[in-house]
């Protein structure tokens, strides 16, 4: 068995497509409407469309899919940078801090409410 990549449920494919791929600046690999893969092996699934493939049945379109319970983790070489040019584009839970076991990362949630944590490579 091999692990491929987390899917998080997200509620505005366009919305979320723009963040990751203009803020975070992930490249597209695949765009395929309701289902957008990067170059790095992460991937975003529009929520209703997820929803309906899994369970077989349509959701409340008013709940919220990012529930503070999951952490999609990335690293930049250059932590401060990517700080300066993110920052002012999310919900920041942190600035950059040194974590007790020695690395330097910042947290925020994404537009659905997903931590996204960078940081710097150990």
């Amino acid at each position: 068995m091999k692990f491929v990549n987390p899917l998080p449920f997200v509620a505005d494919i366009g919305r979320a497509k723009r963040f990751y791929s203009e803020v975070l600046q992930l490249r597209i690999l695949e765009d395929h409407g309701d289902f957008v893969r990067f170059d790095d092996g992460f991937a975003i699934h529009e929520g209703t469309s997820l929803h309906r493939t899994v369970f077989g049945e349509c959701r409340d379109e008013d709940a919220s899919y990012g529930r503070r319970n999951l952490v999609l983790y990335f690293e930049d070489e250059d932590l401060d940078a990517a700080f300066k040019r993110i920052a002012e584009h999310v919900d920041l839970i942190h600035e950059v801090r040194r974590q007790f076991w020695g690395q330097r990362v910042f947290r925020f949630f994404d537009p659905d409410g997903h931590i996204i944590e960078i940081g710097e490579p150990m």
